[in-house]
């Protein structure tokens, strides 16, 4: 990621950028190594997003829920006080909306060569998606 080395950081993660992750669970994991919250957006219902983070078992510090992503930025930065808020989209029109709220935008595909993530589609490589647990919440 760009930037240095501070984990004074705030990650968000556009729904679809997660979506196009061989390992969304593991990318989310791995992040948090070196951001302080990490979360995501989306201008989906938020019961698509809940889905999507469940069978993948994200936890999420913070998610967009039923306001558009650019106010749900808005209000992620004024909840969390650090020195970066950083937005990971695959979407082109992300970047004028990161803009507008004073976060910066990363291209998916930029930030999955910085940090080796692996792009593919999650549920065809995904083991634990349907192992019949029933204690993840």
């Amino acid at each position: 990621m760009d930037g240095g080395s501070s984990t004074d950081m705030t990650l968000a993660f556009e729904l679809a950028a997660l979506q196009r992750l061989a390992d969304p669970g593991g990318v989310f994991d791995g992040a948090r190594r070196w951001s302080e919250y990490v979360g995501v957006v989306s201008a989906e219902p938020t019961y698509v997003v809940t889905n999507f983070t469940r069978t993948h078992r994200i936890r999420q510090d913070f998610f967009s829920g039923p306001q558009g992503k650019g106010e749900s930025l808005e209000n992620v930065r004024g909840q969390f006080d650090t020195d970066r808020h950083v937005l990971v989209s695959s979407l082109a029109a992300d970047e004028e909306l990161a803009a507008d709220v004073g976060w910066e935008f990363v291209p998916l595909e930029r930030a999955a060569e910085a940090a080796d993530w692996e792009l593919g589609d999650p549920e065809a490589g995904d083991p634990g998606a349907d192992d019949g647990r029933e204690d993840w919440p």
